[in-house]
């Protein structure tokens, strides 16, 4: 039982820095354009 005690704030600081991993990622442009990547992979340059 002492265990949760350890485990349920541990699990909202992860959610909350894996939140905050993904809003940093969104605003700092990382998915502006997807469509490039996958179009990059029939380019004939080697």
């Amino acid at each position: 039982m002492d265990i949760l005690f350890f485990l349920i704030p541990f699990s909202v600081l992860l959610a909350l820095a894996i939140l905050g991993l993904l809003a940093w990622a969104v605003w700092s442009g990382q998915f502006e354009d997807v469509e490039k990547e996958g179009q990059r992979i029939f380019d004939e340059r080697t």
